[in-house]
């Protein structure tokens, strides 16, 4: 059963991790991808496996800050596919790791660049052309830190992720009555580079593990799962909801 069969989708950061695995889950699912990140030679490999599998992508490299960037990849998924019906915001950055009091002020708002205001500069051009659709499915990943678990020399990713949410509520509101469906999907340690840049020696990763209830970390294609959830016809009354997909480390802790 192909769930996405000849919807339009745009995901940011799919030049690895859980973007890259989502974007395959999705053209396995039928859909025609707009691809996103900051490293074009990733991302040309993906659209040539992609197209090599039978199904249709287009890529474009460029920073999520750049409002200028936001608004050409909807333009591409219009041009070139005819519209949009799904947008998975999922480019993120760790941002500055270690003592909040040594956090400058330029990382802190390059933190808060990446992972809150590129999710609403994209939003804000994604938003008309899933009216113009009809509705459709805006997905943000967010994440456990700082949401249901507080962790030491993350403040800035924790207080960018958590901005998140609100903004997924406040949407879900303001669209919902035009059909569009907002939600922020929360893994948990997933093992991706930026999961390794966390857990980077054999005794942090056993120590993220034994968090989960489920006694490990995610894959990516687990993680692509829930967001096939939010955005397909399985999800139709699912809005404004914080979706966590953490292997119950909330639970443990």
């Amino acid at each position: 059963m192909h769930m996405l069969q000849d919807k339009v989708a745009l995901i940011t950061g799919a030049s690895s991790g859980i973007g890259h695995a989502t974007a395959r889950l999705f053209a396995r699912h039928g859909a025609r991808l707009v691809l996103a990140g900051r490293d074009w030679a990733r991302l040309a490999a993906l659209v040539a496996q992609l197209e090599g599998e039978g199904g249709q992508a287009v890529a474009l490299a460029g920073d999520v800050c750049d409002e200028a960037h936001a608004q050409a990849l909807v333009e591409l998924a219009v041009g070139r596919f005819g519209g949009l019906d799904i947008a998975f915001n999922n480019a993120g950055d760790l941002g500055p790791m270690g003592p909040t009091d040594a956090v400058s002020l330029a990382e802190w708002r390059r933190a808060l660049e990446v992972n809150l205001t590129g999710a609403f500069l994209g939003a804000k051009h994604q938003l008309p052309a899933l009216v113009a659709r009809g509705g459709g499915a805006l997905l943000f990943t967010g994440t456990f830190v700082g949401y249901t678990v507080g962790f030491p020399g993350m403040a800035a990713y924790a207080a960018a992720k958590a901005g998140l949410v609100g903004l997924t509520k406040a949407l879900a509101v303001e669209y919902g009555d035009r059909g569009v469906r907002v939600n922020a999907l929360l893994p948990g340690g997933t093992d991706t580079p930026m999961g390794r840049a966390v857990a980077n020696s054999p005794e942090a990763l056993a120590h993220v593990r034994s968090l989960h209830a489920l006694g490990r970390i995610a894959t990516p294609d687990e993680i692509a799962g829930s967001a096939l959830y939010l955005a397909s016809g399985l999800g139709a009354f699912t809005t404004g909801v914080a979706l966590l997909a953490d292997g119950g480390v909330s639970l443990k802790r």
